[in-house]
């Protein structure tokens, strides 16, 4: 998940949260206690899960008195730094919320306990698909799933309503590389330049726009493309790479692909779409939020974020029909796993083993921050937005459909993402063709042949 999850908080700062009385200070080391005690530290991310997973820990120490959990949230950035310096010091938290983007990794480095080898991971107790992620090349589990998302298309009601455009026009858009179908026409509609001319209208000033159409996430996408590309090269039949997960080859050089991204750079052209170089650092949800964008595609973890500002009138629509006449949407799920230094491996595993129980799941989904992982904490959480008055229906069709593909997993992400995040830059940009893809997926399938040289 890229999650949301995601504003800054400094790692200096005091963020661990201590759910049981101690002697131990808030602002310490959160692996000392893991010496002794019964102590047991978990990292996490997300400022906004916090508390669901405070629930968590207060019922898991009812029912192990001789136990508790130390929470300690980090920001995004800071909370990968952390863990990686912790790894190489030795005081890396017993448990961790992880990434599938950073897993492979973790496991070269033998960072992770296998599960598997401790307890009992059953696919049938998760959505369709989120055990199976969490499966290494060596076909060990690394991770016991924790949450979920998938992607729709937010919207400004008032926007659309001012351009003539009705909530059940953008409820069945469809799409297609060629003409863009109904998702480009109502794009241009609710495009307005600096002179109030829509992006339909004759004289259309696109160098001088002062509300998009449409903006697909922020950024080109990388390798993975979740809220950019994937939705729409997706509805295409296209997949990043030939299998899932540990796919042997990614699929850059594809027709489907290629046109998509071809589309998306015409968009931008037409003034419909915010360019690469105008939304460097910024927010989707708070351009959004300044009425600088109409629709935008994004994560369901960003849900609670986009119907919480002020003054502004969201909707929700689902992603737009390809022309196979099916939606589609990335798939991501987290995981908490367990690093392989813990002096707790014990008490590691019972936190754990929790923390994938309906009971904590269900926990989880009263908050409606995000879907767990099991289908009672799914259950629970669109329950828990519908009574706040949101319908999440858009995000959970995917997976009541079969429209869901999977997050791409490989090794050497990281190399992987800066060489197309690069290349996709340079097409969204104008500075080059969309066929020099090519040579980037080259490139990108080169480092896995390597990889698997090296592993052989």
């Amino acid at each position: 998940m890229k999650i949301s999850h995601h504003a800054k908080v400094l790692a200096a700062s005091c963020a661990a949260i201590v759910l049981a009385v101690s002697g131990l200070s808030a602002c310490g080391n959160a692996q000392d206690a893991s010496d002794s005690d019964g102590s047991i530290s978990y990292w996490l991310w997300d400022a906004n899960q916090k508390p669901s997973y405070e629930k968590c820990a207060a019922a898991f120490e009812h029912q192990h008195p001789d136990l508790r959990v130390t929470i300690t949230q980090y920001g995004w950035d800071d909370y990968w730094s952390n863990i990686t310096n912790a790894f190489v010091a030795g005081t890396a938290p017993d448990v961790f919320t992880n990434h599938l983007a950073r897993y492979p990794e973790f496991i070269e480095q033998e960072q992770l306990v296998q599960l598997d080898e401790h307890m009992t991971i059953r696919s049938d107790d998760f959505q369709e698909g989120l055990a199976d992620l969490w499966i290494g090349p060596d076909g060990h589990n690394y991770g016991m799933p924790k949450d979920f998302d998938t992607t729709g298309v937010f919207y400004n009601v008032d926007k659309l309503e001012e351009a003539g455009i009705t909530r059940e026009q953008v409820q069945n858009l469809t799409w297609n590389p060629d003409d863009g179908g109904e998702l480009e026409q109502v794009a241009a509609r609710l495009s307005v330049d600096k002179n109030g001319r829509h992006g339909d209208e004759p004289g259309f000033d696109k160098n001088n726009v002062s509300v998009y159409g449409l903006a697909l996430g922020f950024g080109s996408g990388n390798a993975v493309g979740q809220t950019q590309y994937a939705a729409l090269a997706g509805s295409l039949g296209w997949r990043n790479t030939d299998v899932n997960p540990w796919g042997n080859r990614y699929n850059f050089d594809d027709e489907r692909f290629q046109s998509t991204i071809a589309w998306e750079r015409k968009m931008i052209e037409k003034g419909y779409l915010p360019t690469i170089e105008g939304t460097k650092g910024q927010s989707t949800a708070d351009v959004f939020a300044a009425k600088k964008i109409a629709m935008v595609t994004e994560g369901s973890w960003l849900t609670n974020q986009f119907f919480g500002y002020d003054g502004i009138n969201v909707g929700l629509a689902p992603n737009p029909i390809g022309p196979e006449g099916k939606r589609s949407s990335m798939y991501n799920g987290l995981g908490d796993s367990i690093w392989s230094g813990s002096k707790n491996i014990a008490n590691a595993v019972a936190w754990v083993e929790f923390l994938g129980s309906e009971e904590c799941q269900t926990l989880v989904g009263e908050d409606a921050v995000v879907f767990p992982a099991s289908p009672a904490g799914t259950e629970k959480a669109i329950e828990s937005w519908k009574a706040k008055g949101i319908d999440v229906s858009p995000f959970t069709m995917h997976i009541d459909d079969g429209t869901a593909f999977l997050y791409p997993i490989t090794n050497d992400i990281s190399k992987i993402d800066a060489i197309m995040a690069s290349a996709l830059d340079a097409v969204l940009m104008g500075k080059q063709k969309v066929s020099s893809l090519n040579a980037a997926n080259d490139e990108i399938n080169a480092i896995l042949a390597e990889s698997a040289s090296r592993k052989s």
